[in-house]
């Protein structure tokens, strides 16, 4: 066995350890599933969430996803993108806290289209969306602080999954209604408890900010800003183009949950170091972004496997809704590529994805990957 084995094992029950610590932690008095099925969604709260996120200054808005040039979500921050340069309602710049190209996680590069300064400079007036992706620092200086900024010049915030840490953290979540990824949750209402905690609803909206649920929420999330922006025709429209049949936030939290049987998996998935894999995703010019960073971040978190942008060509890719991607590598160091990407409908590349995952390392795995995107797949309980 060779060190960066040894390493790996020693990786794997650490890991396994804190999991278990968190499944004991997770049972916690407000951590039980609802005894009820959650309340639906009525008309007129979507109206009001709708109305609520109105443009707040132009009638054709400019949005800002940030990143943080540390680590930033791949789904995050690539869905919303592509979703709202698909609708054609705004202005939509792809933002980082530094210059050079943009480390996503789990997987995938891109190169910015301009800086935290350089979107100033050009918006002095400021955004009137920021989305604020996961990151991997909730608390980065350079980042509470343009979002502080943006918000304080009427700015609408939205952070997606783990970006509920963020504008936490900046404190623009005080005496607010939010939500959260279903892991952070009893966290966030333990830190911040001058805020209203919000299960069963797939994303929140209260004066300014917007929270969402888990990863797989910025598809929702984003049809619902395309429809404030430019009605719910417009929504359908981009929602067919996508393959999505309705973003209203109605949501089961109850239905998201870490047990042993996820733990279990998670570990012998990560204990078996001999059998970890490189995927490779082709990607040439015009390929959809969408669709590649659902399939990307799925494969990235079996804890068997990493994804990789794979090309033919030199230097970065076009992306189809004009996203500049840096590719990892050419095929030489991949284990095995994968399917072509699903772009016709691409919203369902992921289901494609969790049924190949399913087939290639058990059903449990795919389960387990779709309860870190905190996604209604079938197999979300194994």
């Amino acid at each position: 066995m060779t060190s960066r084995h040894l390493a790996l094992a020693a990786g794997g029950i650490v890991l396994a350890a804190t999991l278990v610590a968190t499944v004991g932690a997770l049972g916690r008095p407000g951590a039980e599933r609802p005894p009820a099925p959650p309340a639906p969604v009525s008309a007129d709260e979507h109206a009001a969430t709708i109305a609520a996120l109105r443009p707040p200054k132009r009638a054709r808005p400019v949005v800002a996803v940030l990143g943080y040039s540390g680590g930033t979500e791949t789904t995050d921050y690539i869905v919303p993108y592509g979703v709202l340069r698909q609708s054609g309602v705004a202005e939509v710049v792809a933002v980082a806290t530094a210059p050079g190209p943009l480390p996503l996680m789990p997987a995938l590069t891109i190169q910015p289209q301009a800086t935290t300064a350089e979107f100033d400079a050009r918006h002095p007036a400021g955004a009137d969306y920021v989305i604020v992706p996961a990151m991997h620092r909730a608390d980065d200086p350079a980042v509470l602080s343009w979002v502080r900024a943006q918000a304080a010049v009427g700015a609408t915030i939205v952070g997606v999954c783990d970006g509920t840490l963020v504008l936490a953290a900046a404190g623009l979540l005080d005496d607010h209604r939010a939500t959260g990824h279903w892991y952070a949750l009893g966290d966030l209402r333990d830190d911040h408890p001058a805020t209203e905690w919000v299960r069963d609803r797939r994303f929140v909206v209260d004066r300014g900010v917007a929270t969402t649920t888990g990863i797989t929420a910025s598809i929702p999330v984003s049809l619902a800003l395309v429809e404030a922006i430019a009605g719910r025709a417009r929504a359908e429209a981009v929602a067919r183009e996508l393959g999505v049949t309705r973003w209203n936030a109605d949501h089961d939290s109850g239905a998201f949950r870490l047990d042993t049987r996820h733990v279990r998996t998670a570990a012998g998935n990560w204990l078996a170091f001999w059998s970890h894999e490189t995927v490779g995703l082709a990607v040439e010019p015009g390929v959809d972004e969408i669709a590649l960073a659902l399939v990307a971040d799925a494969w990235s978190r079996t804890y068997r496997s990493q994804a990789m942008a794979v090309t033919t060509g030199m230097g970065t890719v076009a992306t189809r809704r004009g996203l500049t991607l840096v590719p990892d590598r050419g095929a030489e160091g991949v284990d095995r590529m994968l399917s072509p990407l699903v772009t016709e409908r691409p919203a369902h590349a992921l289901d494609v994805a969790l049924e190949d995952i399913g087939g290639r390392y058990g059903r449990p795995t795919a389960a387990f990957v779709a309860l870190q995107l905190e996604y209604p797949f079938a197999a979300t309980q194994p």
